[in-house]
């Protein structure tokens, strides 16, 4: 008797064709300071070798913009918004609202180009709050986004519209022990 192991036939990594429907994750909270959970589970995914994206809207003052990423392993690239302060309010100049559309319009680029599974949308909230980026931009850029990319977006006050779209919302909240 005689055994044959046939060879399964290759099938490229990230084939559209058999991808798994990517999630549009939202993590909201009163303060900021949970950015740290997130980007946790992006240098994991990243460590997997998951293509990973993520993107500061308003963090600034370290030269740091799209055309100078960060670059975490050798698949997580980090950019933030070539400014040279943070913004925490929408009293902007006209050349820092340049540099935050710049951004936004670099990040729907690479995204529709299929160069990354996970894409992290930091402080994406305020950007709309602060009216940096329109609200149906960004519910258009999750509808015609490649659907294996997951999307996570964080902020403060997260518009209802983004809510309705998203499959999965953490409220990370501080909790007070007496």
């Amino acid at each position: 008797m005689v055994a044959q192991v046939e060879r399964p036939i290759p099938v490229k990594s990230r084939s559209l064709e058999f991808a798994i429907e990517g999630l549009v994750q939202v993590f909201t909270s009163s303060h900021r300071s949970f950015f740290t959970g997130v980007m946790s589970q992006a240098l994991r995914l990243a460590g997997q070798g998951t293509p990973v994206l993520v993107v500061q809207f308003l963090k600034g003052g370290i030269g740091q913009g799209y055309d100078r990423p960060i670059q975490l392993g050798q698949q997580l690239d980090w950019v933030r918004c070539d400014l040279p302060r943070c913004v925490d309010s929408g009293q902007v100049n006209e050349e820092e609202r340049c540099a935050i559309l710049d951004l936004w319009q670099y990040t729907q680029n690479v995204v529709h180009q299929g160069r990354y599974d996970l894409v992290v949308l930091d402080e994406l909230s305020l950007a709309m709050q602060f009216g940096l980026i329109p609200e149906a931009e960004v519910l258009n850029f999750i509808k015609k986004r490649p659907r294996q990319v997951d999307i996570i977006m964080t902020g403060p006050q997260m518009p209802e519209s983004i809510l309705a779209v998203a499959d999965q919302i953490t409220e990370m909240r501080r909790s007070h022990q007496p």
